[in-house]
C-alpha cells in the first residue's frame, strides 16, 4: 500500500506561481512512476506531468515550459512547480502513483484557483 497526501493549492492571480507537494508513504520502494493529474469542473481528469523512477519527465503540451515535476527522495515528496499560471489551469490537482504491480494510488486532491 502507498499513501499520498497533497498540499500547496490555493488562490493565485494570473501570472503567479504555486508549488504543489505530494508526500508519499507506505511501500514506497514499489512505486514505479508518479503523475500529477488535474480535473476542472465539467471536464475529464487530465494527465499533467509524469516522473518515472529513472527521473524521466513528461508534460501535457499546455503546461510545457511553465510546470516542473520533481522528487525529493530524502523527504518522500514529489512536487509540481507551477509558474505563469493561467485561469485555465484552475482545477483540482491530484497526485498519482503506480506501483510495480500496476496498482494505482491517488491522493485526496488540492484545489488550485487562478483568478484576479
Amino acid at each position: 500500500q502507498v499513501q499520498l497526501v497533497e498540499s500547496g493549492g490555493g488562490l493565485v492571480q494570473p501570472g503567479g506561481s504555486l508549488r504543489l507537494s505530494c508526500k508519499f508513504s507506505g511501500n514506497i520502494f514499489s512505486i514505479n512512476i508518479m503523475h500529477w493529474y488535474r480535473q476542472a469542473p465539467g471536464k475529464d481528469r487530465e494527465l499533467v506531468a509524469t516522473l518515472s523512477r529513472g527521473g524521466v519527465t513528461d508534460y501535457v503540451d499546455s503546461v510545457k515550459g511553465r510546470f516542473t515535476i520533481s522528487r525529493d527522495s530524502a523527504v518522500n515528496t514529489v512536487y509540481l512547480q507551477m509558474n505563469s499560471l493561467k485561469p485555465e489551469d484552475t482545477a483540482v490537482y491530484y497526485c498519482n502513483a503506480n506501483d510495480i504491480h500496476e496498482i494505482r494510488y491517488w491522493g485526496q486532491g488540492t484545489q488550485v484557483t487562478v483568478s484576479s
